[in-house]
């Protein structure tokens, strides 16, 4: 009897660890094109800034090396446009790529949810076609907080290490920049200007990087990452479903079908560029992995360093087909991204 119980503690033991493996594997890969859009660095970038144009701008910027999506097959990096919709005390903040001149494509949803007691809680949820169903993430929330609350330990092995688990309450979420800034009796719903053709005379576009480069830089703030960030398997927000999914979201039939057909798998295909960049992570901010430089800046920061901008042009880049100086060649499309038009904001156009 004795050792039927041990041995199922043993199993049980085994099960845990794998289930664990599991879920960093599962955040490490999803072979999916949200793969180069790492949710946690958006949600951190979120955690940090200011207001959502803010947010938006910072999401967008070249150096913070966060967007590396090409959706739209055409070799360069797409704008994500952010779009707040209100609903009474809730926000379902939706992060957006124009595809062509009629499609979009939702990437993520930011919903912030305030419940009866005021309490405020934040996930980020990213789309079904980008990410797979119900890929969800939250900040660490206090177990007293949390409804129906799994045990969750106070560490948590990330890449063979243990790294504190670090607990975030309601007032301190609500202490976020960004949310003290929507939940401001002056705060404007924000939807941003830009659209297909359209953008920011600040930004410019640039060449994606492979998937396992964009994966070598971020693997340094892992820890960081999955110490104040988590996967969560169900909605906080109780009206996600009917309020955004049914109500205000957009998918475009190019992102499924180019899904379908594999298009955007090339960008895992140069796995010995993961070493290029962890180094190009090691040169601009120390090899201290901990998500910040020796000045203390934190994740999703835009400085550049003189060596980055040397070393990129080196760097080979690709969404699913051989770089051309059109962008779009390989896929039989003929107007190149260069040829994009940029002026004073206006309405957005949906």
């Amino acid at each position: 009897m004795k050792t039927l119980k041990k041995l199922s503690v043993l199993v049980l033991l085994i099960s845990m660890s794998f289930g664990v493996k599991a879920q960093d594997n599962r955040n490490e890969r999803l072979n999916l094109p949200g793969d180069n859009l790492n949710l946690y660095a958006v949600m951190n970038l979120f955690q940090e800034s200011e207001t959502l144009e803010g947010f938006e701008r910072s999401l967008n910027a070249e150096d913070s090396k966060i967007n590396n999506l090409d959706l739209n097959g055409d070799n360069y990096i797409d704008y994500i446009r952010v779009i707040d919709y209100a609903d009474g005390d809730d926000h379902t903040i939706v992060l957006q790529v124009a595809i062509n001149a009629k499609e979009n494509q939702d990437v993520a949803v930011i919903t912030v949810f305030k419940d009866r007691k005021g309490q405020i809680f934040v996930q980020m949820i990213g789309d079904e076609y980008l990410y797979g169903k119900d890929y969800i993430i939250e900040p660490y929330y206090a177990a007293s907080e949390t409804p129906n609350p799994a045990y969750v330990g106070s560490t948590k092995v990330v890449r063979g290490a243990s790294t504190v688990v670090t607990r975030t309450t309601y007032v301190e979420v609500y202490s976020w920049p960004v949310v003290r800034y929507i939940y401001a009796p002056t705060y404007v719903v924000w939807h941003s200007p830009w659209y297909y053709g359209y953008y920011p005379s600040y930004w410019r576009t640039w060449r994606p990087f492979y998937w396992d480069y964009y994966y070598g830089y971020h693997s340094h703030w892992h820890n960081h990452y999955y110490a104040h960030y988590r996967y969560c398997d169900h909605y906080r927000y109780p009206r996600y479903r009917d309020h955004y999914y049914n109500g205000h979201r957009n998918y475009s039939y190019t992102v499924r079908t180019y899904r379908e057909k594999g298009r955007y798998n090339n960008t895992y295909s140069r796995p010995d560029l993961r070493s290029e960049g962890s180094a190009a992570y090691v040169k601009r901010h120390g090899n201290s992995g901990s998500g910040r430089n020796a000045s203390g800046t934190e994740i999703g920061s835009t400085g550049r360093t003189k060596q980055e901008v040397a070393g990129r042009s080196s760097t080979p880049v690709v969404n699913n087909r051989a770089s051309s100086s059109t962008g779009r060649s390989a896929t039989g499309q003929n107007v190149g991204r260069s040829e994009t038009k940029r002026e004073v904001a206006r309405p957005a156009v949906n």
